[in-house]
């Protein structure tokens, strides 16, 4: 028996069972949502004479009211308690009644502002933060760079997660799974006609983002340091409805070398906005992205395209499991949205003269000088240490959601509705196959 539960727990623990189980939730949700529509379908073609039988139910229940005899059930008996009640609570109103309490007094040179306000100005500013060092430094670039050039994600190999191309886009997506820490993922996105300033204000601009990210709620800037370009923003992002919202603080600073541009933003500590369990905080937070021009996979020998790579890593405080099926699942949703959002951008910038408060912003950069060499992440996605087990994942992120299995989900939920004990049995055997496929 001993024997029996060790090797349970040893399969219990294993990533494939954890992915098994999200995959059960994921196939149960068409499943019931087919239901649903079913029992919404059906009762809007129900016939006649369910309306005639819940008119006669109705008129029996109206008949049994008014066979009740006037008494300490009866309606006159409540009419009389409720206005009793309301009398004593108006007797009593007075003496109840709390004194407010007095006045306080304000120091000198003490503030008017709520408490919990923010007022913005260069003196509120240094009093939160000493200096810019707590903000994005070199240190964040060296750091961005040391990616970008695979130093610092050791012996982990690079996976491939999803590769497409558009008639104006190119994109390409991998992750590492380091031992300790969260997933990394990195991705490669070729934007043709674009110049590397205008996606560099596109990234930039959280305002104009709220028109185009749905998962992204709320967006301040908080602080700004004009000297160097650095802000710190205030993010709080929608989650599915089984967890909560994100919350992130974060700053961001642009570096220029060349027409190349490096955008790194991180976590940063705030002390004016503490902590809350709803929504809950991101205090590990690391996205950065080199931009710079290219040659145009469809224009030889024009520099017409921009290419932007992307360095990403959270800590979302959810199973990595769990999110690593759910990005690979909405992935390519994420990136349509980014294209169409860039698109709008580039339409509005072509038809409007003045310049928004983060692209002026963006345009404070700090001068550097790297030289830039193409590391891993530049090379065709076609190496050898990308691992065989993520085709399948890759495959049914390329051709997105499969509607065929609204129609599966449909006939069995017919089933189902005649005989509810095979449930079960149809979401085991689903992730049973779809386990075997990979």
């Amino acid at each position: 028996m001993v024997g029996w539960c060790e090797e349970a727990v040893v399969l219990l623990r294993r990533p494939a069972v954890a992915e098994m189980a999200v995959d059960v939730l994921l196939c149960a949700v068409p499943i019931w949502a087919a239901v649903m529509i079913g029992l919404a379908v059906g009762w809007s073609w129900r016939p006649r004479w369910t309306g005639l039988l819940f008119l006669g139910l109705r008129s029996r229940l109206r008949i049994l009211w008014l066979w009740v005899p006037p008494g300490p059930r009866g309606p006159e008996a409540l009419a009389r308690l409720h206005r009793a009640l309301r009398l004593l609570r108006r007797a009593q109103a007075p003496l109840l009644r709390i004194p407010p309490p007095p006045p306080q007094r304000q120091a000198p040179g003490q503030s008017h502002l709520p408490r919990g306000s923010c007022r913005r100005g260069p003196g509120r500013r240094r009093t939160i933060f000493e200096g810019e060092q707590d903000t994005v430094t070199e240190k964040d670039l060296e750091h961005l760079l040391q990616l970008l050039d695979n130093k610092e994600s050791g012996d982990t190999a690079r996976q491939n997660l999803m590769e497409r191309t558009t008639s104006n886009m190119t994109y390409k997506a991998w992750r590492r799974e380091p031992e300790e820490g969260p997933i990394m993922y990195c991705s490669r996105t070729i934007f043709e006609d674009a110049t590397p300033e205008l996606v560099r204000d596109f990234f930039w601009d959280g305002d104009f983002r709220l028109k185009w990210d749905p998962m992204l709620a709320y967006s301040k800037t908080l602080d700004e340091f004009p000297q160097s370009g650095a802000t710190i923003v205030h993010w709080i992002k929608k989650f599915p409805f089984f967890c909560s919202d994100r919350e992130y603080i974060f700053g961001g600073r642009i570096w220029e070398s060349g027409k190349t541009y490096y955008c790194v933003t991180k976590g940063v500590p705030y002390p004016s906005l503490p902590k809350k369990e709803k929504p809950r905080r991101v205090e590990l937070y690391f996205s950065s992205w080199r931009i710079r021009a290219v040659q145009s996979p469809k224009h030889v020998g024009q520099q017409s395209a921009c290419e932007v790579t992307l360095v990403h890593y959270e800590d979302m405080g959810i199973p990595k499991d769990v999110a690593r099926v759910a990005v690979r699942h909405g992935m390519w949703g994420a990136v349509k949205k980014l294209q169409s959002g860039f698109r709008a951008y580039q339409q509005m910038r072509d038809t409007e003269n003045t310049l928004s408060h983060s692209a002026i912003m963006a345009r404070v950069t700090t001068k550097i000088s790297i030289t830039d060499s193409d590391g891993p992440l530049d090379q065709d996605s076609s190496m050898a240490d990308e691992t065989s087990d993520e085709d399948g994942s890759s495959q049914a992120v390329q051709h997105g959601f499969d509607w065929k299995w609204v129609v599966v989900g449909g006939a069995v939920a017919a089933v189902c509705v005649l005989n509810t004990g095979l449930v079960g049995k149809v979401l085991l055997l689903g992730a049973a196959r779809r386990q075997a496929k990979k």
